[in-house]
């Protein structure tokens, strides 16, 4: 089922979400959804606070491939890279903001399964970009220079 993304306004945006600690059918349901909703909306990512729910759970849909992050860590960050980033909960704008360009991450899967990645360039980015929102922050906060969005 495709969600509503919340928009920049909306109080859920900012919580900091709590841990995952049941790996049920309702995450699951809630994952699927999540894909769903971010294929539609054609975006790089979304955090489950953008549908309304204030967990640590994350899908990334990058060239690397489709990730569901639940739990999310940061090992380590290295480099940096400064780019435009746009988000599905801030619709119309781009902002120019500086990241890291190689990041280690460690991460449960939908079945409570622990893992770990290491992600580079956009895909670092939008892995950064996803696990702020986790924490209440959003790239708006971080941007250089915000602008209207092209599309």
């Amino acid at each position: 089922m495709v969600l509503d993304i919340l928009q920049i306004g909306d109080p859920v945006l900012r919580e900091k979400c709590s841990p995952v600690k049941k790996f049920d059918k309702e995450l699951w349901k809630l994952l699927d959804d999540m894909k769903e909703t971010l294929k539609k909306a054609e975006g790089a990512g979304l955090a489950a606070p953008q549908v309304g729910v204030p967990l640590r759970a994350v899908a990334v849909d990058v060239e690397e491939g489709y990730f569901e992050l639940i739990n999310p860590i940061f090992v380590w960050q290295k480099g940096e890279q400064s780019g435009p980033e746009g988000c599905l909960s801030v619709r119309g704008k781009v902002g120019d903001v500086i990241r890291p360009s190689k990041v280690k991450v460690i991460f449960q899967d939908r079945n409570g399964d622990k893992y770990s990645l290491v992600a580079r360039d956009f895909f670092a980015r939008a892995v950064c970009h996803e696990l702020d929102h986790l924490d209440g922050v959003l790239y708006t906060d971080k941007a250089q220079r915000l602008r209207d969005s092209e599309d």
